[in-house]
């Protein structure tokens, strides 16, 4: 029977003119599962074994601590193997057709935990006294208190913040429109910023302009490249996280309003999700927080 695999492999390289890397890699999973088979039973053959074994495979492929993009790959290779086999006449069932394998699992996304972003926020010597310091903790304060996405923060213009309601409005995906409320806080930043805006507007001629951030070179709109840049570069003052990007605060900002018992739904709307599955990620962050608060905190846990 390892002459199917053999035959099967000249196939990938000569018909489907595959990589060898890729060739491999189906001849090692392929090998992997006769190897498996043969243990569960010696007189097991490609034409005899059914579906069942397939399961006992991928369970086996679990408990040993396989990912589920891994045992996917690995079911993935065996039922084209079956396909061939079928196309060939060399066996009469495909006992991989209908195998479903494990659901991949959704990566937690990345977050500043609470402690770091006030930490950055209220702590002193990270933001110059101005303008340009004034506007970077304009740009964190309002990723982290709103949650909007850096295209929607580069596309805010003076009118869209209405300091009477307290709120901002939002232009997202498909031009879809959303307010967001804000606090106090956010509302004495606003007022100390648009003075100093006005000042460093005046100082290049440009007082007409509408965009509520603007770059200090020119005075225009400013770039999403420089925002990725700066929210990169101050957030590095404070974690030691992989990802730091606007995005992140995103996440951040969502885990928080979990954490502080915001219904989800709420946080949907807030972040302009089109479905609740979309939200439903950052339960699982917050969980997570909420475990490693446990494990601190309770005597047996350790």
């Amino acid at each position: 029977m390892k002459m199917w695999i053999g035959v099967f492999v000249d196939y990938l390289r000569f018909e489907r003119n595959l990589s060898e890397r890729t060739i491999e890699a189906y001849q090692a999973d392929l090998e992997a599962f006769e190897q498996f088979y043969k243990n569960l039973n010696s007189e097991l053959s490609w034409n005899t074994i059914d579906s069942d074994v397939i399961r006992d495979w991928e369970v086996s492929m679990m408990n040993n601590g396989n990912s589920a993009s891994s045992v996917n790959r690995r079911l993935s290779a065996l039922r084209s193997f079956y396909r061939f086999l079928l196309r060939r006449k060399m066996v009469t069932v495909d006992p991989a057709h209908n195998l479903r394998g494990p659901k991949k699992e959704k990566s937690l996304p990345y977050y500043i935990r609470e402690s770091e972003m006030n930490q950055l926020l209220d702590g002193e010597g990270y933001f110059s006294d101005d303008y340009e310091g004034n506007r970077d903790r304009m740009i964190m304060l309002m990723f982290y208190s709103t949650g909007i996405r850096l295209s929607e923060l580069t596309g805010l213009d003076l009118a869209d913040v209405d300091l009477d309601q307290m709120q901002v409005k939002v232009t997202g995906k498909r031009n879809k429109q959303r307010i967001i409320p804000y606090g106090d806080e956010m509302g004495d930043a606003i007022r100390t910023y648009l003075g100093l805006r006005a000042s460093f507007l005046a100082t290049k001629g440009r007082e007409e302009e509408k965009a509520f951030f603007v770059d200090t070179r020119n005075g225009n709109r400013i770039p999403a490249a420089k925002v990725q840049a700066l929210v990169k570069r101050y957030l590095s003052l404070v974690t030691t996280q992989r990802k730091r990007s606007p995005h992140v605060l995103r996440h951040s900002f969502a885990t928080s309003m979990l954490n502080h018992h915001a219904d989800l739904q709420s946080v949907k709307e807030l972040l302009g999700h089109e479905s609740l599955s979309t939200t439903e990620i950052y339960t699982h962050t917050s969980f997570e927080e909420l475990r490693e608060m446990y494990k601190q905190a309770h005597p047996r846990a350790k």
